[in-house]
């Protein structure tokens, strides 16, 4: 696995990359070599924060964790990782390398699985609009994420409010 770490606003340690990447390695296991994963560091008032995001295939695997200290949100959000992979392991393991679970499944007890995704089906009509405007309505009707026309580049976008109370837009990547 190809491991990036980088710091928001700060230099990471060469300790702190080192514990990193030996905690990642445990991932080896369900990824291939081509795998990268992304770590970022970041200090909010005095909180570590740790973001990992794993591209695999297509498929991105998201974990963020913060604590007093790096090593317990490393801890924690690779936990989170693997409990994610191993709660939804039926629908994702044709997406895994091969074999990923045969070594791991004796400890599966303590991970339930999820079962058939229920999905309700809403459709509205999209209207052209700026980010700016859909940020509004998104207020409007009391939700966290928006997706609209965007009247600039014609194409589907999203918006979404951040944990910070930032705002964020996913756009297609061409």
């Amino acid at each position: 696995m190809k491991i990036t770490i980088y710091g928001k606003q700060m230099t990471v340690r060469e300790s702190l990359k080192s514990v990193v990447e030996k905690k990642l390695a445990k991932f080896d296991k369900f990824f291939g070599a081509e795998t990268e994963a992304f770590v970022t560091c970041k200090t909010r008032k005095g909180t570590k924060i740790i973001e990992i995001t794993i591209n695999y295939g297509g498929t991105m695997y998201r974990c963020e964790d913060e604590s007093e200290t790096f090593i317990t949100a490393l801890d924690r959000a690779t936990e989170g990782l693997e409990r994610q992979i191993r709660k939804n392991k039926t629908k994702i393991e044709k997406n895994l390398k091969k074999g990923a679970f045969i070594i791991a499944d004796d400890d599966d007890d303590e991970y339930v699985e999820e079962g058939e995704f229920e999905i309700r089906v809403k459709s509205f009509p999209f209207k052209p609009m700026t980010p700016e405007e859909a940020i509004l309505q998104m207020n409007l009707i009391g939700h966290t994420f928006y997706a609209f026309t965007d009247s600039h580049t014609n194409e589907v976008s999203v918006v979404y409010k951040r944990k910070d109370g930032a705002y964020g837009l996913i756009v297609q990547d061409k």
